[in-house]
C-alpha cells in the first residue's frame, strides 16, 4: 500500500513539473511573440489556456484522491499541500502569459516604443525563478531559492524603472500613451509572476524542511530568515 502511494505520488509530481514547465513556456512565448510581432506564437500562447486549466482540475482531483485513499502523514502530506498550493500559482503564471500575448495584436499597428524597454530581461530573471523552482521541487532541493529574494528584488526594481521611463515618453509624445500603458501592465504582470514564483518556492521550503519561510524583499530579517533554510 505504502509503496503504490509512493509510485502515484512521484507520477502526481511529474504531472506537476509538466504543468510548470507549460506555464513557464507560456510566459517565455509571450514575451517573444510581443518583441518579435509574432502573432502565430502569440496564438499558440492563447491557445494554451484550456490545456493548463485541465491540467489544473485534473492534478486537483488526483491529489484530493491520495488523501481520501491513504491518509498520508509528515512529508507526503507536506508534499500533496505544496501541490494543491503549487497548481494555482502555476495557473495564474499561464494566464498572465495569456494576457500578455493578447497585446501582440495592438503592437502590430503601430510598432514598439523604444524596443519594449526593459520587458525581456524581466521576463528572463521570472523565467530563470520558475525553472529553478520547479528543479528544487523535483529534487527536494531548496538551496536553488538561496538568492530567490534578489531576485524579486531586481524584477521589483525594473517593474519601477519601466513605469517612469514610460511616464517620461508619455509625457513627451502623447501619440505613445497607449502603448506605454500597455507596457506597464506587462510590466506588473511579470512582476505578478516572480511573486508567484516565490510563493511557490516558500511551499516547495516547507515541503522538503517543515519549516515556514516568508520571501520578502525589503526586509533584511525575512532575508536571513530564508537564507537559513537547510534542506
Amino acid at each position: 500500500m505504502v509503496e503504490k502511494f509512493h509510485k502515484e505520488l512521484d507520477e502526481l509530481k511529474k504531472e506537476v513539473i509538466k504543468m510548470g514547465r507549460l506555464a513557464k513556456e507560456m510566459l517565455q512565448k509571450s514575451v517573444e511573440s510581443l518583441k518579435e510581432l509574432d502573432s502565430e506564437k502569440a496564438q499558440w500562447v492563447l491557445s494554451k489556456k484550456v490545456d493548463i486549466a485541465e491540467m489544473d482540475d485534473k492534478i486537483e482531483d488526483r491529489t484530493l484522491r491520495l488523501i481520501t485513499l491513504y491518509q498520508p502523514m509528515a512529508t507526503d502530506m507536506r508534499t500533496i499541500a505544496c501541490i494543491l498550493k503549487m497548481i494555482t500559482y502555476l495557473n495564474r503564471i499561464g494566464r498572465y502569459g495569456k494576457d500578455i500575448a493578447k497585446f501582440v495584436s495592438e503592437f502590430e499597428k503601430q510598432g514598439h516604443v523604444k524596443k519594449l524597454i526593459s520587458i525581456p530581461h524581466m521576463a528572463e530573471i521570472v523565467t530563470g525563478m520558475i525553472d529553478d523552482a520547479l528543479l528544487a521541487f523535483e529534487k527536494m532541493d531548496v538551496s536553488k531559492f538561496n538568492d530567490f529574494i534578489d531576485r524579486e528584488e531586481n524584477v521589483d526594481d525594473l517593474r519601477y524603472s519601466i513605469f517612469r521611463e514610460c511616464l517620461s515618453y508619455m509625457m513627451e509624445d502623447p501619440k505613445v500613451i497607449s502603448r506605454c500603458t500597455y507596457y506597464i501592465m506587462i510590466a506588473r504582470y511579470l512582476e505578478r509572476c516572480a511573486d508567484h514564483a516565490c510563493k511557490i518556492a516558500e511551499k516547495i521550503c516547507y515541503m522538503a524542511t517543515g519549516q515556514r519561510v516568508e520571501i520578502d524583499c525589503r526586509e533584511d530579517t525575512s532575508k536571513a530568515c530564508f537564507a537559513g533554510v537547510k534542506k
